[in-house]
């Protein structure tokens, strides 16, 4: 199996050997690729029968196009944009009569039912697949967007860009279909009930879903004792979404190739001897079912579909020993096995410090310091200031947010778990295009993420309850607090990399005063404790795991061994 960075390459290079002529490579993008647009188009028409027809018409043209595409890194959010813009067409085209139409049972497949039958799916998430027959076309338009971003697919930009509005706008506009994906939620269990007087009032309803029979039945059980009493506790969509995979293309799909006045020779621009035999084939015949474990899509990265419980899979790197030159290869072994702790370790002496290389020291598990154990000093380091591309307060909530910060002086990052909306395994931010140095020098904040919730449950973690579920860290990760704080000299690029539990950072760039005043501020009340300082003052001091010199296409497949 490749890792992230592995597909990255291998997926940039195949789009550049398509653009060059390569018919084998163009094979592998219809064929790697069809599986999302299907998704995309089969989910906002929710099957009908002309997905047939929008599938192929997007893939035809993303075929006739690939020359004109300038940057492999952004093929997915251009091809998503495309598929995008043949459903809005599609719309157009059709006629009032043609809206109202009823599909013949058999002609084309209901997209949640898909959903449902081929990802095995159970419980509320199965009722949320079922809702999505109760929404608009454009809200279901922009719901087959959101689903890919919650399951990891797509990142926010991409998401904007496919339906042509701000990330700004296009939070509102998925916090709206949220709201009515809800309740449609709550048509999908009433109608699932025994209440009377509903069962009464859906008699005059054709059974199929529209949005004057949901604004009817919503009103409904607003005020109805029965159909509003929900004993099962009502999980969050996004939180039921996160880990599905892709739904496979089904064996008895078919896309009807109609070229027209095409010839096979029309994509010359692209394949300079035309349309490989292949690529025909992948698009008139039955497409093989892809498998739901794991699916080639992401643009440039090998997505594993998980669960909510699982750990992020990630290449295990570990960092070299403190002795090994910085440009040697990272040895082998378990992390826990070189893991440090900055509370409990000696210092070392005045002649390693002198003979350390910058980034030998690397973050990694370490023991908590006792609750009224104060600090270390904080060495100060020279400091001019620090520019940041977010501005004094950057505030990133979701996958794919960055900010660049430049300069010299201290950086604080703030964290804000919410594992009330979205529980399961974290993937960690990353640093990257690091150029300088850049250092993790303290915690603080008051609050360590694997403090107890409670004095009363020493069993639970800070991050989660047994109420709205946990967040998990990937194994071997360096425990974070609730503030977190890094020196740089150079500039960095901080990106996050949410997919699965729920998180949003705060970037502010901060002075040496204000470190220094959190982590030495007291224990306070319950769970509050003296922050850690991890700043020796020289090269040894640690540096974040998730550093790298390099600019991957997606910072998520940043080791977890920093690369500096």
């Amino acid at each position: 199996m490749r890792t992230y960075a592995e597909a990255g390459r291998h997926w940039r290079a195949t789009i550049a050997d398509a653009q060059a002529g390569d018919r084998r490579a163009l094979d592998e993008l219809v064929a790697g690729w069809l599986p999302l647009v299907y998704n995309i188009v089969g989910r906002a028409l929710n099957g009908h029968a002309d997905v047939d027809d929008v599938v192929q018409e997007t893939m035809l043209r993303a075929v006739d196009n690939l020359g004109s595409l300038r940057d492999p890194d952004s093929f997915r959010s251009w091809l998503v944009a495309i598929a995008m813009r043949q459903i809005r067409d599609r719309a157009r085209r059709r006629t009032p009569q043609r809206l109202d139409e009823s599909v013949p049972p058999g002609e084309a497949a209901d997209f949640a039912e898909l959903t449902v039958l081929r990802l095995q799916l159970e419980g509320q998430r199965r009722e949320v697949a079922e809702a999505a027959r109760w929404l608009d076309d454009e809200d279901r338009q922009l719901l087959s967007l959101w689903w890919l971003e919650v399951a990891g697919e797509l990142t926010r930009r991409e998401l904007a860009a496919a339906v042509g509005i701000s990330r700004q706008h296009a939070a509102v506009r998925v916090q709206r279909v949220k709201e009515r994906l809800e309740v449609s939620r709550g048509i999908v269990r009433a109608l699932d009930g025994a209440c009377p007087d509903l069962r009464e009032l859906s008699t005059r309803w054709n059974g199929r879903p529209d949005s004057v029979w949901r604004k009817r039945l919503a009103r409904h059980i607003r005020g109805c004792g029965y159909c509003g009493d929900t004993r099962e506790s009502v999980v969050p969509a996004e939180r039921l979404l996160v880990g599905i995979a892709l739904v496979p293309v089904p064996a008895g799909f078919t896309i009807s190739l109609a070229l027209g006045g095409k010839t096979a020779a029309a994509a010359t621009g692209t394949a300079s001897a035309g349309w490989s035999a292949k690529v025909l084939t992948a698009l008139s015949k039955p497409a093989v079912a892809v498998t739901a474990g794991a699916t080639l899509a992401a643009g440039g990265a090998y997505v594993v579909v998980q669960t909510p419980d699982d750990p992020p899979a990630r290449a295990a790197v570990v960092p070299t020993a403190a002795s090994t030159p910085a440009t040697a290869p990272s040895a082998p072994g378990p992390a826990a096995s070189r893991s440090v702790s900055p509370s409990l370790s000696p210092s070392p002496s005045a002649s390693e410090r002198r003979t350390a290389r910058y980034g030998s020291v690397v973050d990694a598990v370490d023991s908590a310091p006792g609750p009224h154990t104060p600090p270390a000093a904080l060495p100060e380091r020279p400091a001019s200031g620090v520019t940041s591309s977010g501005g004094a307060h950057a505030t990133m909530n979701h996958r794919g947010d960055g900010v660049t910060l430049s300069g010299q002086g201290y950086v604080l990052v703030r964290w804000q778990i919410s594992p009330q909306y979205r529980s399961g395994a974290l993937v960690m931010p990353s640093w990257t295009g690091l150029k300088g140095k850049l250092f993790h020098v303290a915690s603080g904040g008051g609050r360590r993420m694997d403090d107890p919730v409670s004095a009363t449950d020493a069993t639970a973690t800070g991050m989660g309850s047994t109420a709205t579920g946990y967040i998990v860290l990937p194994s071997g990760t360096q425990q974070m607090w609730q503030n977190e704080y890094f020196y740089l000299a150079g500039s960095v690029t901080l990106t996050v990399n949410e997919r699965g539990a729920d998180y949003g950072l705060n970037v502010f760039p901060t002075t040496w005063d204000a470190v220094e005043k959190d982590v030495t501020s007291g224990p306070g009340q319950g769970a509050k404790r003296y922050g850690l300082v991890r700043d020796t003052g020289e090269d040894d001091t640690p540096v974040p795991q998730y550093v790298t010199r390099e600019t991957p296409a997606d910072p998520a497949t940043v080791p977890q061994a920093s690369r500096v």
